[in-house]
């Protein structure tokens, strides 16, 4: 979320960089920290779980040091407060060898080390919207830090936009923050964080200032989408049994109101009128996204997510990010044969500092290539590597990649499942289904043990005739299902496929549910 971190660091006057004693920075540590650095924001190091068994923060203190240096941090950054904390316990220590029974050292070390904001009162009225909020009565209400001068209730201010346009407006009422309440108040002044209120329209990156002496603050920089999604409404069999918003309409006002807020989010118009082409910055956001709206009571279903491509002198350029893993020793080359296959290319390889038995790994990979790769590393090292990646910018393509290796299991007709049924189609692949689920045609059940998809029926019933009498009747064996999360089916969905979102109930499907109508269109992409 880089809109969302470059807007916060905005408003603050300094910032608290957290480590984990044993794990240390991470890559979204390099990111975030590299933010606050190019805004001039000194860092106070808190080194957490420092109760661990396993904590190294000797080591970790100097791995921030090395970070710092290698970001091109001035002396002033270098010169760091450390501060060693247990959360859980909710004790803070300035040296490991010091007893402390509350956070106070944390809190003592903040007020010594930030400066005061670096703003000016006297000159005119500048304020930088730097989030949206918005309610049903008053509209949409611009947060934001009041970098000169004062603003005050019912004032006529000028607000520029990102593109340089001048408008006269008046605000309407004015809140400052206590805690996480609001409080109206007539004046705020520079240093303030504040919400405005009565400004139609104002959006992020937005400059709130004098109307005699209009000036635009440095605008927010917004990074680029790099994975994009359709979303389309559920025109499933079970559609409408479980949510409240069923139509394309809601679905397209619901993302133009998340639109409102969510600045690193894009949406556009898809192949029909149904579809809408949804991107972000990557499959944790728009998870986050889609599971807000199933939370919210909407019905919908998206498609695989794709990388965005670029195109920049005749070159196609795709995001890569760069990719840090920790793994034992004995499972290294497990973790490094499915990289590879992935077109990543290794930057640094190593022995964890402090953490005896563990090699680190770091690679530039396609982000496509981290689509279903988590849940495969966890497979193949039995959870006990520790993945993490974060954007480094667009390279050209790397060529194709690796389709998924195993079919799926699809179902050929409706109904609930059936013990019997499943019983005698294990040996076929792994189940997503239990006996008592309600399925239907050319719903993705399970994954076959082979390559290619394979036409299943899970409702079969026992035949309840006397020939039943005549000899044995063997019980039906039920093995538990493979239960997916949201993330998971993101990973796991393939072109031809959706995901099923409803409140109650997440699932695969084909988009096209009938097998006759795969058929012919399998016939029609072969013969192009």
């Amino acid at each position: 979320f880089g809109g969302e971190v470059e807007r916060v660091l905005r408003m603050a006057d300094g910032v608290l960089l957290l480590v984990d004693a044993f794990e240390g920075p991470m890559p979204q540590t390099r990111f975030v920290l590299q933010k606050a650095l190019a805004l001039h924001l000194k860092p106070i190091v808190v080194v957490n779980k420092v109760d661990r068994p396993d904590s190294r923060p000797d080591d970790v203190v100097s791995e921030v040091f090395d970070l710092l240096v290698d970001l091109g941090a001035d002396d002033d950054a270098l010169d760091f407060a450390t501060v060693y904390s247990s959360a859980r316990q909710g004790w803070a220590k300035l040296h490991l060898d010091e007893e402390s029974t509350d956070m106070r050292p944390l809190l003592e070390t903040i007020v010594h080390r930030v400066p005061p904001p670096r703003v000016d009162r006297e000159g005119p009225a500048q304020m930088l919207v730097t989030t949206i909020d918005f309610s049903e009565f008053v509209g949409r209400i611009g947060i934001g830090k009041v970098h000169r001068g004062f603003l005050q209730d019912r004032q006529r201010v000028g607000v520029i936009d990102r593109q340089g346009e001048f408008t006269r407006q008046q605000i309407g009422q004015l809140f400052t923050f206590d805690g996480l309440d609001r409080r109206e108040t007539d004046l705020v002044a520079a240093g303030d964080i504040c919400a405005v209120v009565g400004l139609e329209p104002v959006n992020i990156g937005d400059t709130i200032c004098d109307l005699d002496e209009p000036e635009q603050l440095p605008g927010i920089e917004i990074d680029l989408p790099t994975l994009h999604m359709t979303f389309r409404v559920n025109d499933g069999p079970l559609s409408g049994r479980d949510g409240k918003y069923l139509t394309s309409r809601q679905l397209k006002e619901r993302l133009e109101r998340e639109l409102r807020s969510n600045v690193a989010l894009r949406v556009e118009p898809g192949e029909s009128m149904e579809q809408f082409r949804v991107s972000g910055r990557g499959l944790m956001h728009l998870g986050i996204l889609i599971e807000n709206l199933r939370r919210e009571g909407f019905e919908l279903c998206v498609g695989k997510p794709q990388v965005v491509i670029k195109e920049e002198q005749g070159k196609k350029l795709e995001p890569v990010e760069l990719l840090v893993i920790d793994v034992p020793d004995d499972q290294q080359n497990a973790v490094m044969a499915l990289v590879g296959d992935r077109r990543a290319q290794m930057i640094r390889m190593g022995r964890k500092t402090g953490a005896s038995g563990f090699t680190h790994l770091e690679f530039s990979i396609p982000a496509r290539s981290l689509i279903g790769l988590r849940s495969r590393i966890l497979t193949a090292t039995a959870g006990n590597a520790i993945m993490h990646h974060s954007v480094m910018g667009f390279e050209p393509t790397r060529g194709e990649l690796p389709d998924r290796a195993n079919g799926v299991l699809i179902a050929s007709e409706p109904g609930q499942v059936t013990a019997y049924a499943l019983d005698a189609l294990y040996d076929r692949g792994v189940f997503f289904v239990e006996p008592g689920d309600v399925v239907y045609e050319g719903q993705v059940v399970g994954e076959n043990c082979k390559a290619g998809d394979l036409v299943v029926n899970v409702v079969r019933g026992k035949k309840l005739t006397n020939i039943r009498a005549a000899g044995k009747d063997d019980n039906s064996q039920v093995r538990p299902a493979r239960k997916m999360s949201l993330e998971e089916c993101l990973e796991y969905v393939d072109e031809d496929e959706l995901v099923e979102v409803t409140p109650a109930a997440i699932r695969l499907r084909k988009i096209l549910l009938k097998e006759s109508d795969r058929r012919r269109e399998s016939r029609r992409l072969a013969s192009v």
